[in-house]
């Protein structure tokens, strides 16, 4: 260590000294303008770059000037006054946003896609149905900004009224079916829809909801087992009524027609049957009338007429006479050749 002449350490006598000289330095001399010009060109030059902000073609931006709702500005270049006067809050109106319930699915990296994730999540996808049956059920609610301002001051957090409001519109859809139903999810994405809309509409919160996607709609993880058991002899009673049901479409228009045809063809000889004994009447008619003009006559013709085609059935005719002794052979066709076979003389 060194010391002055007065016993002082030499570092402090070198630091008054310093400050010494700063003081003559700025003695006599006015800084105070050329501050006060560069603290207004600074001024000046902040103010300029605060009159102007861009919209992006999916914002729009709500302007509030001095706390006051002034308006809501769309895409563009646009102008505010600046230092804190004009406080301005871009949101993506255009973009559709969307509330996942019963999952969460979380961007892993460009290339590799989502991570889909369901544990942890079953408070919000367990739900009672109507016939006392619980079905784990997964959703999603995509919706956009309709009014800026509205979604930024009606209410303290949108988003956790969202949820609040999806997630107790589907509890009551959900309830109101059986799990059947339920599982077949008709009609059941529109209704939500409407329901959620007329309740955020309620609270004015500026908000459209697009879209309720149903992902997954199944029985509890710890009765899927049996449910699926149950499903699959469902499944196979609807297999075996539906063949039954094909059976009888093909087996019952068969015997009706196979009926239709067995009427018609009955129907067909009693008719012939009809003709044919309204015909021989008609002959016997005739012959009748011919008998009573000639009696005799007729009665030889039938005569003949019934031998003649009597004699055509017969092979061999043999006539037995007791006055005659042995049998007197009157022709047979056996043996004959058929110029010699005996033939009706008309």
């Amino acid at each position: 260590m060194s010391f002055g002449p007065n016993g002082r350490h030499r570092g402090d006598e070198d630091f008054e000294r310093m400050l010494r000289e700063f003081s003559q330095f700025f003695k006599g001399r006015n800084l105070w303008g050329p501050f006060a010009a560069v603290t207004a060109g600074l001024v000046v030059m902040i103010g300029l770059f605060g009159l102007f902000y861009t919209v992006q073609p999916d914002e729009e931006a709500v302007v509030l000037r001095l706390g006051r709702y002034v308006g809501t500005q769309g895409p563009g270049l646009q102008f505010k006054i600046p230092y804190g006067v004009d406080r301005v809050y871009k949101l993506q109106t255009q973009q559709v946003l969307q509330e996942e319930f019963g999952f969460r699915t979380t961007r892993t990296h460009r290339q590799t896609g989502s991570d889909y994730r369901k544990t942890g999540f079953s408070a919000e996808s367990l739900m009672l149905t109507g016939d006392l049956n619980i079905a784990d059920v997964e959703w999603v609610v995509q919706y956009q900004i309709a009014d800026p301002y509205k979604f930024l001051f009606s209410t303290t957090d949108p988003q956790k009224n969202i949820r609040d409001v999806s997630e107790a519109i589907i509890r009551r859809v959900v309830g109101d079916r059986l799990v059947n139903a339920v599982f077949e999810r008709t009609g059941m994405a529109t209704e939500s829809r409407l329901l959620i809309q007329e309740i955020l509409d309620n609270y004015d919160m500026g908000i459209r909801v697009i879209a309720i996607e149903f992902q997954d709609v199944l029985p509890p993880e710890s009765v899927r087992p049996s449910f699926n058991a149950v499903n699959a002899a469902r499944q196979e009673l609807e297999k075996l009524i539906n063949q039954a049901e094909a059976r009888y479409n093909k087996v019952i228009p068969e015997a009706r027609g196979r009926a239709e045809q067995t009427i018609a063809q009955a129907e067909g000889r009693a008719q012939a049957i009809v003709n044919r004994a309204r015909g021989e009447a008609d002959k016997f008619n005739s012959m009748l009338t011919e008998y009573r003009r000639a009696p005799a006559i007729t009665k030889e013709r039938l005569y003949l007429e019934a031998m003649e085609a009597l004699y055509e059935k017969v092979k061999k005719i043999t006539i037995v006479d007791p006055s005659v002794k042995g049998v007197l052979p009157i022709f047979s066709a056996e043996g004959l050749s058929p110029s010699q076979t005996p033939r009706r003389e008309n």
